[in-house]
């Protein structure tokens, strides 16, 4: 799924980046190197249950409503807590990083759009869920092999994302 969404939803913008206003009282604004090929709005999704909750937001399992209903988890950020806790940098960075990242280790950013209070963030919807989810059913632990694969798994995407000059600052069960 991954793979044929990302082509669908993304082409280079060589003539100028789209810009994401944080408020319309702001100059505040984030600029990408990718430009949506199709323009998306919360309307375009079937809203599924919550997957989980942040400082800036919420995340929920979406299904597209056109052929052929992709399912992705749609992470949803508020724009005035954004400006209020003065991350607007590091949000726009994180996005810029992210759409650039291809490994098969590491959750894929499809696209995003924004409405006058939200920015939405279309995500590869990871149907396990946390590894720390895993951690709290019984037996409460991991075999040893199924630990190697994991930690094998994530010394993976993690030399691919050092390879790119990426640093994970979070790394734990829950991300």
């Amino acid at each position: 799924m991954g793979r044929l969404l990302s082509n669908l939803l993304w082409t280079p913008a060589w003539h100028g980046a789209p810009r994401v206003r944080l408020c319309a009282n702001e100059s505040h604004s984030f600029d990408f190197r990718y430009r949506p090929t199709r323009e998306w709005h919360l309307t375009d999704f079937d809203i599924g249950r919550p997957l989980g909750k942040g400082k800036f937001g919420r995340v929920y399992m979406v299904r597209t409503k056109c052929e052929p209903h992709y399912i992705v988890a749609l992470k949803c950020l508020y724009k005035s807590e954004i400006v209020q806790s003065r991350v607007e940098k590091q949000i726009r960075r994180e996005i810029e990083i992210q759409q650039n990242l291809r490994h098969p280790n590491v959750l894929r950013l499809y696209g995003y759009f924004h409405d006058e209070k939200r920015i939405f963030l279309m995500l590869e919807f990871a149907g396990k869920g946390e590894l720390y989810k895993q951690l709290t059913k019984p037996p409460y632990h991991f075999s040893e092999s199924r630990s190697a694969r994991y930690i094998d798994q994530m010394a993976d995407a993690l030399s691919y994302l050092h390879a790119k000059h990426v640093i994970h600052r979070d790394i734990k069960p829950e991300n």
